[in-house]
C-alpha cells in the first residue's frame, strides 16, 4: 500500500489504526476500514460529494442491475487490457462500491491485484468500506490522488473528473485508463420531461495527454423502469435539481417507462 500525504505529499506509513507521514501528519483509520485523506482546507463544502439521500437513491437504482451491462463491459476491457503483472487498480469516484467490488473478479487472472476505491463523499465511502472488505477505500479528491508516482497499473473513471497531469503522474508506463461518459442518447427520455429541446452529448473521444486511445466502445440499450426506479435514477442525475414537482409525480407513478442507456467506454494506454 502506498498512500501519499495530501498535505506534504510524502509517503504515509500504516500504523494499524492510523496512517502517518514523516512530517507527523496523521490520518486515522475509521472503524469501517477506510481512511479519510481529505483535509479540511481541500474541501469546498462541509460534506462534499453525494449526501445520504443521493447515495441511497444511487444504491436503490444500481441494485436493480439496469447498469449491469455497463459493469460487465468495463470488466471485460480491464480483463483484456490490464498489464499481465498488474498489482494496483483504482476506481475514481467509486461511490458506494457497486463497480469497485466486482473488479475483484480480475484477481483470478491477476492474483497480486489490489482494488482501490476513492470518492469525495464520506457517506458513500463509509458504506462501501463497511460492505466490501476485499477492497481498499479512501475519502480523497480525484484532483489530488493520494498515491505515489507511477503506483497504479490501471484507473477506472466512470463519470468522475480528474486532472490529466494527475493521471499521468499516478499511472505506470503501459498502464491503462478506462473512462465511461454519457453518449448521445443517454437518458434521453428523462431529459425530454425537463427540457424543451434536448441537447445530444458530444461523441468525440477525450484527448488525454500522455495516453493513447486503444479502444472505443458505445454501449446502447433500453431500460424499462417502474416508478421507484425512475425516481431514483432521476435523483442520481445532475439535472435532478431542474425537475419540477409535476415531473417528480409523473416519475413516481410511472409503469414500464422506457428509457435509453447510452455510454461511451474508452480505454487509454499510458505512453
Amino acid at each position: 500500500m502506498s498512500y501519499q500525504c495530501p498535505l506534504c505529499h510524502s509517503a504515509l506509513v500504516n500504523h494499524t489504526q492510523y496512517w502517518r507521514c514523516e512530517n507527523n501528519h496523521q490520518f486515522d483509520l475509521a472503524k469501517e476500514g477506510y481512511v479519510n485523506l481529505m483535509p479540511v482546507q481541500h474541501k469546498s463544502s462541509k460534506n462534499p460529494g453525494d449526501n445520504q439521500e443521493m447515495m441511497q437513491a444511487r444504491r436503490l437504482f444500481l441494485n436493480t442491475n439496469h447498469y449491469h451491462p455497463l459493469r460487465e463491459a468495463v470488466i471485460k476491457h480491464l480483463d483484456e487490457q490490464l498489464p499481465e503483472n498488474a498489482q494496483q487498480l483504482l476506481d475514481i469516484g467509486c461511490g458506494e462500491g457497486y463497480y469497485t467490488s466486482e473488479f475483484t473478479q480480475l484477481q483470478a487472472k491477476h492474483p497480486e491485484l489490489s482494488v482501490h476505491g476513492l470518492d469525495i463523499s464520506k457517506v458513500a465511502v463509509r458504506y462501501a468500506a463497511k460492505r466490501y472488505k476485499n477492497c481498499h477505500f479512501c475519502v480523497a479528491s480525484s484532483h489530488r490522488l493520494p498515491y505515489s508516482d507511477a503506483y497504479l497499473d490501471g484507473i477506472v473513471r466512470i463519470y468522475a473528473p480528474c486532472k490529466d497531469e494527475e493521471l499521468q503522474r499516478a499511472v505506470k508506463k503501459n498502464g491503462i485508463l478506462v473512462t465511461v461518459s454519457p453518449a448521445a442518447r443517454h437518458l434521453y427520455q428523462l431529459k425530454e420531461l425537463i427540457y424543451n429541446g434536448v441537447h445530444l452529448h458530444d461523441m468525440e473521444p477525450e484527448v488525454i495527454e500522455g495516453f493513447d486511445l486503444i479502444a472505443d466502445q458505445q454501449l446502447h440499450y433500453d431500460m424499462t423502469l417502474n416508478g421507484e426506479e425512475a425516481t431514483a435514477l432521476m435523483q442520481m442525475t445532475p439535472f435532478a435539481w431542474k425537475t419540477s414537482d409535476a415531473v417528480w409525480e409523473q416519475l413516481k407513478t410511472a409503469v414500464d417507462l422506457r428509457c435509453e442507456a447510452d455510454f461511451s467506454i474508452r480505454v487509454y494506454r499510458r505512453q
